[in-house]
């Protein structure tokens, strides 16, 4: 009988911390995303979530501690590298180029593929060619998907903010990550949205099998969506399991609802 190879983590973030001057808005911290895994990040304002979204990304470096992704310590690569690695973000407020239509803002999120010279674009022969065929092909691969074929040609400016938040969504898939960090991605929406991009969640783990790690304040989403869930406050990780584990967990719901909900 053949051995069970064990898995690895497509992301191991070991005790890491992240000072500001004289405080720590992430403490000691330790959390793993496995492959084809849908992880919450959850805690009340202010608990250094997008801190650790932040460090997970290369936006800032760690104070303590280290990030390990696909097995590569990150603190090897410059901020610039972290996409072309393969970890692909949306964020909180919208990063897009509202003048640019959805064709054009997801072909942004192509150019970590791109590894030609200046001199090779102005050509338009041979690589850049090549490279430019394949990502409009993928683009319009994950306009299929995202269900927004009518909306291709449209500025952003033009576009619903639920509708905006799928471009924001396909930009980050554009890169072909293996981790995906979405930051409240159903913050602002109706319920219809939010279905939907619960389902392009799930569709995105179950078909590309890319690892998912989600900052959400959407309980419903964060309950349905999960495999496991990490609880932050002040900094601290002070709860982890399942959905189920940690809604029953007494330091959430203090850290939540306070002592007398903790205790009720």
């Amino acid at each position: 009988m053949t051995a069970e190879v064990p898995q690895i983590p497509v992301l191991d973030v070991r005790k890491v911390s992240k000072r500001f001057g004289g405080v720590k808005a992430v403490n000691d911290v330790s959390l793993n995303v496995m492959p084809r895994e849908i992880v919450s990040l959850i805690g009340p304002n202010g608990a250094g979530k997008t801190t650790t979204f932040n460090l997970i990304s290369g936006v800032l470096p760690p104070s303590e501690g280290q990030i390990i992704f696909k097995g590569q310590d990150t603190a090897t690569l410059r901020s610039s590298d972290f996409a072309r690695a393969g970890i692909g973000r949306t964020f909180q407020n919208l990063a897009l180029f509202r003048q640019g239509t959805v064709v054009e803002n997801l072909l942004v999120g192509r150019h970590v593929h791109f590894n030609y010279s200046v001199l090779e674009s102005l050509l338009f022969w041979g690589r850049p060619r090549t490279a430019e065929i394949a990502a409009r092909e993928k683009v319009e691969q994950i306009i299929e998907f995202l269900e927004i074929e009518e909306l291709r040609d449209k500025p952003v400016s033009q576009l619903a903010y639920g509708q905006q938040k799928r471009v924001e969504l396909g930009r980050a898939l554009a890169c072909e990550p293996s981790l995906l960090l979405l930051d409240e991605i159903v913050a602002g929406m109706n319920r219809e949205e939010k279905e939907d991009i619960a389902r392009f969640t799930l569709d995105i783990r179950d078909e590309f099998g890319i690892a998912v790690l989600m900052i959400e304040h959407d309980m419903q989403v964060v309950m349905d969506l999960s495999d496991r869930v990490y609880v932050l406050d002040f900094g601290q990780l002070i709860a982890q399991g399942t959905p189920q584990e940690v809604a029953a967990n007494p330091a959430v719901l203090q850290a939540y609802l306070g002592e007398e909900a903790a205790h009720a």
